[in-house]
This record gives C-alpha cells, structure tokens and sequence, in this order.
C-alpha cells in the first residue's frame, strides 16, 4: 500500500497546531450550525488559484465549486450527470448565497486546450476535450485572429469565457429569478498568477480593470 503523502500530512499538522488552534471556535460553531456562506465562487481546478487563497477566506465563507477552465454550461435538465450545475443549485436553492463570482485566471491549461485542441486526446474518453467544446466558436474566432500574439489569444479567451459562464448561469430559472428580484448578484473575476493582481469585471460595459 502506498503511504499518504507525507507533505499533506505535513502540511495538516501545520493547520491543526496554528490556523485551527486559533479558530477552533469558528469550526465547532460551523459544524453545530452548518455553513451559510454568502459568496458562491466558481473557479478552475488550478492548483495555483485556489480562491480561499486569492480572497484570504475565512472556514465558511465561501461556497467553491472548481472545475477545468471555471465553466459553467448551460441549463440543461436532461437526466445526465450535472455536477456544477448540482453545486449551483445547492448554492442557490439551500445556501441561499447572495453573491457568485466566476473566478477566472491567467496562463489557464484548459483554455490553452481550447485554442490549441490536440489531435489525439489524453483518453479514450477525451473528457476536457469535450468538455472545452463548449468554447468551441469562441475559441476558433480569437485562435484565428492573426494581429493578437499566442498570450493575448490566451488572455482573451480567459476573460471571454467568463462573460460566457455569466451568461449561462443566467439560462438557470432559479439563477434568473432572482438576480431579477434583486436577492443574487453576478460577478466576475481574472486573476493574474505571475503578479498577483485581481482584475473585476465591469458589468456595464464587460471590460475587466484592476481596483483601486
């Protein structure tokens, strides 16, 4: 049997004599009350840009749902197997979060995928590819834009795809119902990893700037 990383448990060690030490109170009411976090962040499986890190997040305030590329298809009830569109409903319909951010960042692999697909896919089952496939147009539109360099394409996509993910979460009835009530607000995000600088996106006219 191969043993569990050392490193993790390492690293668990660190957490239970400092971060828990010091919060001990805050994890024992959040597992007698249980979490009512406000913010719901939809954000890539990166191992660079985990969000409770970019938003220095306290146990329980955020609900994270992460996956390739920080995707959000579009509402589909068809009997298949939904797992972001599963987290959002928990999100939206229990947890009631008033805020989702679609959290996206720079130098992304599965949006590399997107613009550069292979011709011969990781597995059989070719998961990311289609997965990615729901960039498709957009992705073949900025790849064939001969006057933007290989890193703009690739920056243009991250910021494209994430008004795209808005725009789909707003195909989700209970996502529309109530941004329209005025009860959910949508946001958006890029994060750059080199600099660590955090870009919002304006909802008025979709371009992303850093605050101040």
């Amino acid at each position: 049997m191969t043993d569990f990383p050392e490193a993790l448990l390492d690293g668990y060690r660190s957490f239970k004599d400092d971060r828990y030490a010091r919060e001990h109170a805050r994890y024992h009411a959040l597992a007698e009350q249980g979490q009512s976090p406000e913010v719901m962040v939809i954000a890539c499986c990166d191992s660079r840009s985990a969000p409770e890190t970019i938003f220095n997040a306290a146990p329980g305030e955020m609900f994270v749902v992460r996956n390739v590329a920080n995707l959000v298809p579009p509402y589909e009830p068809d009997g298949s197997l939904h797992g972001t569109s599963a987290a959002l409903e928990f999100a939206v319909q229990s947890l009631k979060v008033r805020h989702i951010v679609m959290l996206g960042h720079g130098h992304c692999g599965g949006i590399r995928a997107a613009l550069h697909p292979s011709a011969e896919p990781l597995s059989p089952g070719d998961f990311i590819g289609r997965w990615m496939k729901q960039l498709g147009p957009t992705a073949s539109q900025i790849a064939a834009c001969d006057s933007m360099t290989d890193a703009e394409r690739q920056t243009a996509l991250e910021r494209v795809s994430i008004r795209n993910s808005i725009a789909n979460l707003r195909t989700f009835p209970c996502v529309s119902i109530l941004e329209e009530r005025g009860r959910l607000s949508l946001h958006g995000a890029w994060f750059d990893i080199a600099d660590g600088d955090l870009w919002t996106l304006d909802p008025d006219t979709g371009d992303f700037s850093k605050p101040a």
